[in-house]
């Protein structure tokens, strides 16, 4: 449920993010809150939290961080609202990080402040054009990163709610993220692309039907295939899918397991073998340290004595 909910949020703000009449409030982000946590009237779901909370290391029991008070939430997240309307000067990817930031660290809810807070960094891409939300949200890389995560966020809250902090290294490490992600997007759309021109390949050979490069694709994959899957992908029937996932088997090229209605199949050894050879092995560099690499270019006098809005960034 909470799953789902999740997805229905994020459904609607890659909608809400395309109204041209779109405007940020509190009751909106109290919306989503009970959009991803309405499920479980426990956690308030739309309402601000109702007293303290504290956040606790459940490895060590030690308390990491204790947002501001209760009296306090209200005119905070008015305060986020507000700026996310008037800051429209900074790079669109550091307004971003710095909702989520600010959001985090006010946690204004009981419970689901980190899935409303990564929404809220992805509403901001996609106000700003960025809809596509395998561009638009980090939630992936997160997901492989989540140590990191919160290792930047204990290094830039220390412990208390503390606004006059030094937000640095979390927007340094939003970036790090929107790149490696792009990176990371950009070597699977090559791998696939060669998956599938080498599946293609032995469609020919072996004198397949075009669309069985479905199963033997999402097999390649690591993907379960099963009958209904591919029957309802390739718009046949249950003879025709049976007939084609049999005919797969015989080849060498999916491996059967279960029987009738439980059956799935999964990449044989050749499949298993072309997957593995056109893996791009090569590791997302970090964006940093191919920064530090370049030659550094000559410095030219400005004239004046004007500073970086954001010193070393």
């Amino acid at each position: 449920m909470a799953l789902a909910g999740y997805r229905s949020a994020m459904t609607y703000i890659m909608q809400a993010a395309q109204d041209q009449y779109f405007e940020f409030s509190k009751q909106f982000l109290k919306s989503l809150h009970f959009m991803m946590t309405g499920h479980d009237m426990t956690k308030y779901p739309g309402q601000w939290r109702p007293g303290a909370v504290y956040i606790v290391n459940n490895q060590t029991g030690e308390t990491v961080y204790e947002p501001p008070p209760v009296e306090a939430i209200n005119n905070l997240v008015n305060e986020l609202v507000i700026s996310l309307d008037e800051n429209k000067e900074a790079p669109v990817l550091v307004r971003a990080a710095m909702a989520h930031l600010n959001l985090t660290m006010i946690h204004p809810f009981k419970d689901g402040n980190g899935r409303l807070a990564r929404a809220l960094q992805t509403l901001v891409l996609a106000r700003d054009g960025m809809l596509s939300p395998v561009f638009s949200s980090i939630e992936e890389w997160l997901g492989r990163n989540t140590q990191e995560y919160y290792q930047v966020l204990a290094e830039t809250g220390q412990g208390v709610w503390s606004p006059e902090r030094d937000a640095l290294p979390w927007v340094r490490f939003c970036l790090k993220a929107h790149y490696q992600q792009a990176a990371t997007l950009i070597r699977r759309h090559e791998e696939y692309g060669a998956l599938y021109e080498g599946i293609s390949k032995i469609i020919v050979r072996e004198k397949l039907p075009e669309r069985a490069w479905l199963p033997l694709f999402d097999a390649a994959l690591g993907l379960r295939v099963i009958n209904s899957r591919y029957r309802k992908d390739a718009e046949i029937s249950e003879y025709v899918a049976s007939r084609d996932l049999r005919r797969l088997c015989e080849l060498n090229l999916l491996e059967p397991r279960g029987e009738r209605r439980g059956r799935v199949y999964s990449a044989a050894n050749e499949l298993q073998k072309l997957r593995g050879s056109i893996r791009i092995k090569k590791v997302v560099e970090n964006p940093y340290k191919l920064t530090e690499r370049r030659p550094k270019p000559p410095q030219i006098p400005l004239g004046g004595e004007d500073e970086p809005l954001l010193p070393g960034f």
